[in-house]
């Protein structure tokens, strides 16, 4: 069974994902992510804030730098269980 997560886009809608992993970089965690539906297989890497006793959020990262070790950090640790198109 696949691990679902659901989210609120920029307008308040649902959007459904695949939880495939939690990785750590720098101190930070990333959550991994598979949009349900999306035949592209493109990852989404969002950031997870703590909001005190209100939970968490998932915030979009802009750090390129971040983005690109945190999707290695996952590439690394997926390699079996994954195709990863730019080994192509």
């Amino acid at each position: 069974m696949e691990d679902l997560l659901v989210l609120k886009d920029e307008e308040g809608r649902d959007v459904c994902f695949e939880y495939l992993d939690m990785l750590e970089y720098e101190g930070e965690e990333y959550a991994v992510l598979l949009r349900e539906g999306d035949a592209s297989g493109e990852l989404v890497i969002l950031r997870l804030e703590e909001e005190g006793e209100e939970g968490e959020s998932y915030v979009g990262v802009e750090d390129e730098e971040a983005l690109n070790a945190v999707y290695e950090l996952f590439r690394e640790k997926h390699e079996e269980e994954f195709r990863f198109l730019d080994e192509e």
